[in-house]
């Protein structure tokens, strides 16, 4: 039997690491948020009146999928598209997630929820950031993984 141990004791110090994680996260910062602004937006934009669950959750999942995108196109620079999407699609969904969700609670708490206004946004993307900020820094120095 196999087993691995994750180092959960890891230095949280490392000013290279953070600097690595911070680039990492703004990368799948901007590309959540292109689709998951963008489907809020059009919505309050065309005043198509769905349940505020319900475009909350074709947000996230729009902001997934352009994440995805937005990493295969950068990677394809580096290697084939068939592994770049591969790499994309093996990104940390943890991660993602918690951007995503955070992102719209946010949204909930302060509008009531799929309303951009010109003070959310900042707000938004800054929660977005900051959630799967610190486990992508220690996916990077427990596990040696990064999303680029």
């Amino acid at each position: 039997m196999l087993t691995t141990t994750i180092n959960l004791a890891i230095n949280w110090s490392c000013k290279r690491t953070w600097k690595t994680a911070s680039y990492n996260t703004s990368w799948c910062l901007l590309g959540c948020a292109i689709g998951d602004l963008g489907t809020i937006a059009y919505f309050q934009f065309m005043g198509i009146d769905w349940p505020v669950w319900a475009i909350m959750s074709l947000a996230i999942l729009n902001g997934l999928i352009t994440s995805i995108l937005l990493e295969t196109i950068i990677l394809s620079r580096q290697m084939s598209f068939k592994l770049a999407f591969k790499t994309a699609i093996g990104m940390s969904l943890i991660a993602m997630i918690a951007m995503e969700v955070a992102m719209n609670i946010t949204d909930v708490l302060l509008t009531g929820g799929a309303i951009l206004t010109w003070w959310v946004i900042p707000i938004m993307l800054a929660a977005g950031f900051l959630t799967p900020l610190p486990y992508n820094y220690w996916r990077l120095k427990a596990l040696g993984k990064g999303c680029h």
